[in-house]
């Protein structure tokens, strides 16, 4: 069971508890999962006993305890404990890796999105700044992964150069009260929320940089952070996030190439070696790159519930600096025989290449597959 999938079946809990009358509560949209915290156990603990506590007038604990046992009986689940004020901790048979590797390459740029709208209509407005106009429009497209209806409005048309060069898009100028051209009015339609988009501003003009390398520099800050735009974002060398991200993407996709060369394809499974003469130990690697990987849907929420890009292009340098630790375990070394194992590692590289291309993606930064 992937993450997704877990976030589903917390759901599903949830829903048969109010369906069986022990919660009077709407059932929300999302649940969250992570892996546990300080205190935890299992693989993913889930707040959602706390989310719900008050609306079901009832305390968190409790809610956790009503929900346990739906999630007992979900296929994939062996043990759900309680643990303080009401986390509910989550044990699963031991089928995550090729199961989210699995997730992962099904879904391929689409992983972490959602399945369909949620009803939330999402107004933004940005001064006529070019920060603020490429940070909402990279805030406009995680919101649209996440299910939401996206309007988006500057005070004034933005300049040529930052639609055609940088590739921000904006909706509507002068008029941030314009009504959105979406129905809201059906039943699980929420209130449209009204964000305004004000960044630190550019201490200069970021086009020099060109599209990638511009967008990168205004986004990877917090909005708080004052942006440096400057050639460091263009230099190719591990001293610049960028680069590291887009090689990393790169270097899956010459793994899946010499692999094909070497006559073998990926297939999700077992990561660990075949013999012990790898530098490292896959296992170890693997694991930090699976975590990553698995954590990216969370991430895409959180930068949607936040309006804050810069916690997906993070989340990329993260993802970026586990796949290089791991690709040297994935090709055969010397003579030895492409194994189960090498096919396992490919398929967790291609999955790893695949976020990264999605998140750049989102974030309007293209992903080559050559550098």
């Amino acid at each position: 069971m992937t993450p997704v999938e877990l976030s589903r079946t917390v759901l599903r809990a949830v829903r048969r508890a109010v369906d069986g009358g022990e919660l009077n509560v709407t059932v929300p949209g999302r649940a969250v999962v992570t892996p546990p915290g300080p205190g935890g156990r299992g693989d993913y603990a889930t707040n959602i006993a706390l989310q719900l506590a008050r609306p079901a007038g009832q305390p968190s604990a409790k809610v956790a305890e009503i929900l346990r046992p739906h999630l007992l009986d979900a296929p994939g689940v062996t043990d759900v404990v309680v643990t303080g004020p009401g986390f509910l901790n989550i044990s699963l048979r031991d089928t995550t890796l090729a199961g989210l590797v699995e997730e992962i390459l099904r879904r391929g740029l689409r992983y972490g999105h959602s399945d369909r709208p949620t009803g939330q209509i999402v107004r933004l407005h940005a001064p006529h700044e070019v920060r603020a106009v490429v940070v909402m429009d990279a805030i406009a497209r995680i919101l649209v992964s996440q299910g939401a209806l996206v309007r988006t409005s500057s005070q004034a048309p933005p300049r040529p150069e930052w639609t055609d060069l940088l590739g921000a898009r904006v909706d509507a100028s002068d008029t941030p009260e314009a009504p959105t051209p979406v129905d809201a009015s059906g039943p699980h339609a929420l209130t449209p929320l009204d964000v305004d988009v004000r960044p630190v501003p550019a201490p200069a003009d970021p086009t020099p940089l060109g599209r990638d390398a511009a967008r990168w520099a205004l986004l990877h800050p917090a909005a708080h952070d004052r942006p440096r735009i400057t050639d460091e974002h263009l230099v190719q060398r591990e001293s610049n996030p960028l680069f590291r991200v887009r090689y990393a993407h790169a270097r899956t996709r010459a793994l899946s190439r010499n692999a094909a060369d070497l006559g073998f394809d990926p297939h999700p499974g077992d990561v660990r070696p075949g013999d012990p003469h790898h530098p490292g130990d896959p296992r170890v690697t693997a694991g930090v790159l699976i975590a990553a990987l698995a954590d990216h849907p969370r991430i895409l929420g959180a930068a949607a519930t936040a309006h804050a890009p810069d916690r997906l292009a993070r989340h990329l340098v993260t993802v970026a600096d586990a796949t290089l630790a791991f690709l040297p375990t994935v090709l055969p070394l010397g003579d030895e025989k492409p194994s189960v194992a090498h096919r396992s590692r490919l398929a967790l590289a291609e999955a790893a290449g695949t976020v990264l291309a999605g998140g750049l993606t989102l974030l309007g930064i293209d992903a080559p597959d050559h550098i």
